[in-house]
Protein backbone atom coordinates (compact mmCIF):
# COMPACT_ATOMS: atom_id res chain seq x y z
CA UNK A 1 0.00 0.00 0.00
CA UNK A 2 1.20 3.20 -1.19
CA UNK A 3 1.44 6.70 1.47
CA UNK A 4 2.19 4.55 4.38
CA UNK A 5 3.22 7.05 7.08
CA UNK A 6 4.54 4.74 9.87
CA UNK A 7 5.05 7.04 12.80
CA UNK A 8 1.39 8.50 12.22
CA UNK A 9 0.10 4.88 12.58
CA UNK A 10 2.23 4.74 16.25
CA UNK A 11 0.61 7.84 17.00
CA UNK A 12 -3.06 6.66 16.12
CA UNK A 13 -2.55 3.33 18.20
CA UNK A 14 -1.11 5.28 21.38
CA UNK A 15 -3.63 7.49 21.26
CA UNK A 16 -6.68 5.20 20.74
CA UNK A 17 -4.97 3.12 23.64
CA UNK A 18 -4.88 5.85 25.75
CA UNK A 19 -8.50 6.68 25.24
CA UNK A 20 -9.66 3.32 25.86
CA UNK A 21 -7.60 3.05 28.83
CA UNK A 22 -9.03 6.74 30.24
CA UNK A 23 -12.48 5.10 29.50
CA UNK A 24 -12.64 2.35 31.75
CA UNK A 25 -12.15 4.09 34.83
CA UNK A 26 -14.94 6.65 33.49
CA UNK A 27 -16.62 3.44 32.53
CA UNK A 28 -16.31 2.51 36.21
CA UNK A 29 -17.58 5.81 37.83
CA UNK A 30 -21.02 5.10 35.67
CA UNK A 31 -21.36 2.04 37.43
CA UNK A 32 -20.84 2.47 40.84
CA UNK A 33 -22.92 5.99 40.02
CA UNK A 34 -26.04 2.88 39.83
CA UNK A 35 -26.38 2.12 36.05
CA UNK A 36 -26.74 -1.67 35.31
CA UNK A 37 -24.11 -2.97 32.80
CA UNK A 38 -26.53 -3.99 30.69
CA UNK A 39 -27.50 -0.44 30.41
CA UNK A 40 -24.96 1.06 30.32
CA UNK A 41 -23.99 -1.66 27.28
CA UNK A 42 -26.97 -0.69 25.63
CA UNK A 43 -26.47 3.27 25.73
CA UNK A 44 -22.79 3.05 24.25
CA UNK A 45 -24.08 0.43 21.82
CA UNK A 46 -27.21 2.99 20.94
CA UNK A 47 -24.82 5.66 21.08
CA UNK A 48 -22.29 4.49 18.74
CA UNK A 49 -24.49 3.26 16.15
CA UNK A 50 -26.38 6.62 15.82
CA UNK A 51 -22.90 8.33 15.55
CA UNK A 52 -21.46 5.73 12.98
CA UNK A 53 -24.54 5.35 10.87
CA UNK A 54 -23.86 8.98 10.68
CA UNK A 55 -20.07 8.90 9.39
CA UNK A 56 -21.38 6.01 7.12
CA UNK A 57 -23.85 8.33 5.25
CA UNK A 58 -21.77 11.17 4.34
CA UNK A 59 -18.57 9.58 3.87
CA UNK A 60 -18.37 8.28 0.36
CA UNK A 61 -20.21 6.07 -1.07
CA UNK A 62 -22.46 6.95 1.45
CA UNK A 63 -25.70 4.99 1.88
CA UNK A 64 -24.62 1.99 -0.80
CA UNK A 65 -22.10 1.42 1.92
CA UNK A 66 -24.73 0.14 4.47
CA UNK A 67 -26.53 -2.32 1.73
CA UNK A 68 -27.32 -5.30 3.05
CA UNK A 69 -27.45 -8.97 1.49
CA UNK A 70 -29.61 -11.47 2.92
CA UNK A 71 -26.91 -14.38 3.81
CA UNK A 72 -25.12 -11.72 5.89
CA UNK A 73 -27.31 -11.40 8.48
CA UNK A 74 -26.53 -14.44 10.28
CA UNK A 75 -22.93 -13.44 10.02
CA UNK A 76 -23.79 -9.90 11.37
CA UNK A 77 -26.23 -10.96 14.06
CA UNK A 78 -23.68 -13.44 15.60
CA UNK A 79 -21.03 -10.85 15.36
CA UNK A 80 -22.53 -7.86 16.63
CA UNK A 81 -23.93 -9.32 19.79
CA UNK A 82 -21.08 -11.77 20.71
CA UNK A 83 -18.53 -8.81 20.20
CA UNK A 84 -20.39 -5.96 20.41
CA UNK A 85 -23.14 -6.46 23.09
CA UNK A 86 -21.70 -9.67 25.58
CA UNK A 87 -17.79 -8.61 25.77
CA UNK A 88 -18.59 -5.64 26.60
CA UNK A 89 -21.22 -6.23 28.83
CA UNK A 90 -18.75 -8.86 30.78
CA UNK A 91 -15.97 -6.55 30.76
CA UNK A 92 -18.21 -3.68 32.52
CA UNK A 93 -19.38 -6.76 35.19
CA UNK A 94 -15.55 -7.27 35.26
CA UNK A 95 -14.45 -3.83 36.08
CA UNK A 96 -17.48 -3.03 38.68
CA UNK A 97 -15.71 -6.07 40.90
CA UNK A 98 -12.28 -6.04 40.26
CA UNK A 99 -8.99 -3.42 39.20
CA UNK A 100 -9.86 -2.14 35.62
CA UNK A 101 -5.97 -3.13 35.37
CA UNK A 102 -6.52 -6.81 36.12
CA UNK A 103 -10.07 -7.03 34.28
CA UNK A 104 -7.80 -5.83 31.02
CA UNK A 105 -5.27 -8.68 31.71
CA UNK A 106 -7.79 -11.38 31.46
CA UNK A 107 -9.93 -9.87 28.86
CA UNK A 108 -5.92 -9.79 26.82
CA UNK A 109 -6.22 -13.62 27.12
CA UNK A 110 -8.12 -12.88 23.27
CA UNK A 111 -5.19 -13.20 20.80
CA UNK A 112 -3.92 -16.52 22.90
CA UNK A 113 -6.94 -18.04 22.17
CA UNK A 114 -7.61 -17.20 18.38
CA UNK A 115 -3.50 -18.54 18.01
CA UNK A 116 -4.50 -21.48 19.55
CA UNK A 117 -7.92 -22.19 17.71
CA UNK A 118 -5.58 -21.33 14.87
CA UNK A 119 -3.44 -24.42 15.52
CA UNK A 120 -6.15 -27.01 16.88
CA UNK A 121 -9.24 -25.51 14.85
CA UNK A 122 -8.01 -24.85 11.65
CA UNK A 123 -4.48 -26.92 11.89
CA UNK A 124 -2.59 -24.06 10.73
CA UNK A 125 1.24 -24.25 11.76
CA UNK A 126 2.15 -22.13 14.81
CA UNK A 127 6.12 -20.93 15.67
CA UNK A 128 7.10 -22.98 18.73
CA UNK A 129 6.75 -19.82 20.62
CA UNK A 130 3.11 -20.55 21.02
CA UNK A 131 3.68 -22.69 23.70
CA UNK A 132 6.07 -20.23 25.35
CA UNK A 133 3.24 -17.39 25.28
CA UNK A 134 0.87 -19.75 26.65
CA UNK A 135 2.89 -21.06 29.54
CA UNK A 136 4.15 -17.09 30.55
CA UNK A 137 0.38 -16.10 29.85
CA UNK A 138 -0.85 -18.63 32.43
CA UNK A 139 1.90 -17.76 34.92
CA UNK A 140 1.21 -14.44 34.58
CA UNK A 141 -2.53 -14.76 35.66
CA UNK A 142 -1.73 -17.20 38.40
CA UNK A 143 0.30 -14.13 39.72
CA UNK A 144 -2.45 -11.89 39.07
CA UNK A 145 -4.96 -13.91 41.18
CA UNK A 146 -2.62 -14.62 44.03
CA UNK A 147 -3.05 -18.47 43.50
CA UNK A 148 -0.58 -19.26 46.38
CA UNK A 149 -2.71 -17.24 48.88
CA UNK A 150 -6.25 -17.31 49.55
CA UNK A 151 -7.93 -15.66 46.41
CA UNK A 152 -8.07 -12.46 46.32
CA UNK A 153 -10.05 -11.23 43.32
CA UNK A 154 -13.95 -11.70 43.14
CA UNK A 155 -15.15 -14.95 41.69
CA UNK A 156 -17.72 -13.15 39.43
CA UNK A 157 -15.28 -10.79 38.37
CA UNK A 158 -13.11 -12.94 36.87
CA UNK A 159 -15.39 -15.50 35.29
CA UNK A 160 -16.88 -12.17 33.61
CA UNK A 161 -13.17 -11.42 32.88
CA UNK A 162 -12.33 -14.72 31.22
CA UNK A 163 -16.10 -15.06 29.52
CA UNK A 164 -14.91 -11.75 27.84
CA UNK A 165 -11.53 -13.02 26.75
CA UNK A 166 -13.44 -15.78 24.90
CA UNK A 167 -16.05 -13.85 23.07
CA UNK A 168 -13.72 -11.41 21.96
CA UNK A 169 -11.71 -14.18 20.32
CA UNK A 170 -14.67 -15.67 18.56
CA UNK A 171 -15.16 -11.98 17.34
CA UNK A 172 -12.01 -11.83 15.97
CA UNK A 173 -12.33 -15.13 13.83
CA UNK A 174 -15.67 -14.35 12.92
CA UNK A 175 -14.66 -10.35 12.21
CA UNK A 176 -12.15 -11.94 9.65
CA UNK A 177 -14.57 -13.45 7.71
CA UNK A 178 -17.10 -10.07 7.45
CA UNK A 179 -14.18 -7.62 6.66
CA UNK A 180 -13.70 -9.78 3.31
CA UNK A 181 -17.39 -8.72 2.31
CA UNK A 182 -17.68 -5.30 4.05
CA UNK A 183 -15.77 -2.04 4.58
CA UNK A 184 -14.53 -1.79 8.49
CA UNK A 185 -16.59 0.98 8.92
CA UNK A 186 -20.01 -0.53 7.62
CA UNK A 187 -18.62 -3.89 9.06
CA UNK A 188 -18.67 -2.08 12.58
CA UNK A 189 -22.11 -0.13 11.58
CA UNK A 190 -24.24 -3.25 11.44
CA UNK A 191 -22.33 -4.73 14.50
CA UNK A 192 -23.39 -1.88 17.15
CA UNK A 193 -26.94 -1.74 14.90
CA UNK A 194 -27.68 -5.97 16.36
CA UNK A 195 -25.85 -4.92 20.14
CA UNK A 196 -28.38 -2.33 20.19
CA UNK A 197 -31.18 -4.59 19.49
CA UNK A 198 -29.44 -7.06 21.82
CA UNK A 199 -29.50 -4.61 24.18
CA UNK A 200 -33.08 -3.56 24.08
CA UNK A 201 -33.98 -7.14 24.07
CA UNK A 202 -32.32 -7.90 27.29
CA UNK A 203 -33.82 -4.68 28.77
CA UNK A 204 -37.30 -5.89 28.17
CA UNK A 205 -36.62 -9.34 29.70
CA UNK A 206 -34.86 -7.80 33.16
CA UNK A 207 -37.34 -4.86 33.97
CA UNK A 208 -34.38 -4.08 36.69
CA UNK A 209 -32.36 -2.36 34.27
CA UNK A 210 -34.70 -0.46 32.67
CA UNK A 211 -34.17 2.74 35.78
CA UNK A 212 -32.68 5.67 33.65
CA UNK A 213 -32.85 7.88 37.44
CA UNK A 214 -28.97 6.96 37.55
CA UNK A 215 -28.24 9.44 34.98
CA UNK A 216 -29.83 12.78 37.01
CA UNK A 217 -26.93 11.86 39.24
CA UNK A 218 -23.12 13.21 39.22
CA UNK A 219 -20.35 10.57 40.67
CA UNK A 220 -16.83 12.30 41.23
CA UNK A 221 -18.36 15.64 40.83
CA UNK A 222 -18.88 15.06 37.03
CA UNK A 223 -22.77 14.25 35.96
CA UNK A 224 -23.39 10.71 34.54
CA UNK A 225 -25.03 11.94 31.75
CA UNK A 226 -21.81 13.51 30.61
CA UNK A 227 -19.61 10.32 31.75
CA UNK A 228 -22.15 8.43 29.12
CA UNK A 229 -21.40 10.90 26.52
CA UNK A 230 -17.45 10.11 27.26
CA UNK A 231 -17.99 6.35 26.77
CA UNK A 232 -19.83 6.67 23.50
CA UNK A 233 -17.79 9.34 22.07
CA UNK A 234 -14.26 8.62 23.46
CA UNK A 235 -14.69 5.23 24.22
CA UNK A 236 -15.49 3.47 21.25
CA UNK A 237 -16.03 6.29 18.15
CA UNK A 238 -12.90 8.11 18.29
CA UNK A 239 -10.89 5.44 19.33
CA UNK A 240 -12.02 2.93 17.01
CA UNK A 241 -11.86 5.75 13.94
CA UNK A 242 -7.99 5.83 15.17
CA UNK A 243 -7.81 2.19 15.20
CA UNK A 244 -9.12 1.46 11.68
CA UNK A 245 -7.03 4.88 10.13
CA UNK A 246 -3.71 2.94 11.63
CA UNK A 247 -3.74 -0.05 9.82
CA UNK A 248 -3.84 1.83 6.83
CA UNK A 249 -0.32 2.58 8.07
CA UNK A 250 0.62 -0.34 9.69
CA UNK A 251 0.74 -3.91 9.92
CA UNK A 252 -2.20 -5.55 12.01
CA UNK A 253 0.15 -7.61 14.34
CA UNK A 254 2.01 -4.08 15.25
CA UNK A 255 -1.14 -2.73 15.77
CA UNK A 256 -2.06 -5.14 18.57
CA UNK A 257 0.99 -5.12 19.70
CA UNK A 258 1.80 -1.50 20.63
CA UNK A 259 -2.06 -1.69 22.11
CA UNK A 260 -1.02 -3.28 24.87
CA UNK A 261 0.22 -0.07 26.00
CA UNK A 262 -3.70 0.23 26.96
CA UNK A 263 -3.51 -2.23 30.60
CA UNK A 264 -0.84 -0.46 31.73
CA UNK A 265 -2.26 3.03 31.30
CA UNK A 266 -5.40 1.92 32.41
CA UNK A 267 -4.32 0.58 35.49
CA UNK A 268 -2.28 4.06 36.57
CA UNK A 269 -5.22 6.09 35.51
CA UNK A 270 -7.62 3.74 37.39
CA UNK A 271 -5.06 4.09 40.45
CA UNK A 272 -5.07 7.93 40.10
CA UNK A 273 -8.44 8.60 39.48
CA UNK A 274 -10.33 5.90 41.83
CA UNK A 275 -7.62 5.44 44.75
CA UNK A 276 -6.11 2.94 46.24
CA UNK A 277 -8.61 0.04 45.59
CA UNK A 278 -7.49 0.06 41.90
CA UNK A 279 -3.68 -0.23 43.10
CA UNK A 280 -1.59 -3.66 42.06
CA UNK A 281 0.86 -5.33 44.15
CA UNK A 282 4.41 -6.15 43.52
CA UNK A 283 3.09 -9.88 42.52
CA UNK A 284 0.28 -8.58 40.60
CA UNK A 285 2.57 -5.72 38.65
CA UNK A 286 4.71 -8.79 37.63
CA UNK A 287 2.12 -11.30 36.39
CA UNK A 288 0.98 -8.73 34.40
CA UNK A 289 4.04 -8.53 32.71
CA UNK A 290 4.62 -11.99 31.98
CA UNK A 291 0.78 -11.90 30.52
CA UNK A 292 1.46 -9.03 27.92
CA UNK A 293 4.92 -10.59 27.32
CA UNK A 294 3.13 -14.46 27.05
CA UNK A 295 0.52 -12.58 24.51
CA UNK A 296 3.24 -10.54 22.58
CA UNK A 297 4.24 -14.27 21.94
CA UNK A 298 1.28 -16.02 21.10
CA UNK A 299 0.18 -13.09 18.20
CA UNK A 300 3.28 -13.36 16.85
CA UNK A 301 3.49 -17.17 16.53
CA UNK A 302 0.88 -17.26 13.69
CA UNK A 303 2.47 -18.13 10.27
CA UNK A 304 0.69 -16.25 7.84
CA UNK A 305 -1.83 -18.77 6.42
CA UNK A 306 -3.50 -19.13 2.79
CA UNK A 307 -6.19 -16.96 1.41
CA UNK A 308 -9.58 -18.45 2.69
CA UNK A 309 -13.10 -17.79 4.11
CA UNK A 310 -11.96 -19.18 7.49
CA UNK A 311 -8.79 -17.83 8.01
CA UNK A 312 -8.60 -15.18 10.62
CA UNK A 313 -6.07 -12.53 10.64
CA UNK A 314 -3.48 -12.61 12.81
CA UNK A 315 -5.11 -9.78 14.91
CA UNK A 316 -8.77 -7.47 14.55
CA UNK A 317 -8.51 -5.18 11.58
CA UNK A 318 -10.76 -2.91 14.15
CA UNK A 319 -10.58 -1.96 17.54
CA UNK A 320 -11.69 -4.33 19.75
CA UNK A 321 -15.20 -3.87 20.86
CA UNK A 322 -15.02 -5.35 24.51
CA UNK A 323 -13.77 -1.77 25.53
CA UNK A 324 -15.64 0.21 27.17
Amino acid sequence: MTGRRPTLGVAMVLASGALFAVNGTVSKLVLRAGVPAPQLTLLRAAGAFAGLLVLSLLISPGPRRLTLRRHEVPLLLVYGVSGFCLVPMLYFVAISRMPVGIALLFEYMAPLLVALWARFGQHQPVRPRLWAGLVLSLAGLGCVAEVWGDLSLDGLGVAAGLGAAVLLAFYYVLGARGVQHRDTLSLTTWAFAAATAAGLLIRALTPGTADWSALSRSEAGIPVALLCCSVVLFGSIVPYLLVAGALRHLPATSVGILGMVEPVIAAAVAWLALGSGEALNAAQLAGGTLVLAGVTLAETARTTPEPGPLSPEPLATAARPGEP
